[in-house]
């Protein structure tokens, strides 16, 4: 069975840093389209991070760029979504979600679904 389950959520001071993780099992990752996706509270679901099944590639909001890093080790079956220089307006439930193809950054490409992690930065 397809498994998501996500660690490394919680509270941090603005500029401060954070590294969440995304354990799979029942698929190899490294075959997949993976995503990083967030929903801050009365706000849509949005695409933070993703990488192609295709090649590899990877993808960044305008919000994050420079700021946040995927990665993936392919011996743990991981991705990560390191997270630095975080600003209040990142907080959000964090969720990992594959798929096995695609290219893009769109949550409705997406039908696996890890269960979600909260990060709050605040002062």
């Amino acid at each position: 069975q397809v498994q998501l389950v996500e660690s490394g959520g919680g509270l941090v001071q603005p500029g401060g840093s954070l590294r969440l993780s995304c354990a799979a099992s029942g698929f190899t990752l490294d075959y997949n389209a993976i995503g990083w996706f967030r929903q801050a509270p009365g706000k849509e679901r949005e695409g933070v991070s993703c990488i192609s099944s295709s090649d590899g590639s990877t993808y960044y909001a305008d919000s994050v760029k420079g700021r946040f890093t995927i990665s993936r080790d392919n011996a743990k079956n991981t991705v990560y979504l390191q997270m630095n220089s975080l600003k209040p307006e990142d907080t959000a439930v964090y969720y990992c979600a594959t798929w096995w193809s695609g290219t893009s950054c769109h949550d409705g490409d997406y039908g696996y679904w890890g269960q979600g992690t909260q990060v709050t930065v605040s002062s």
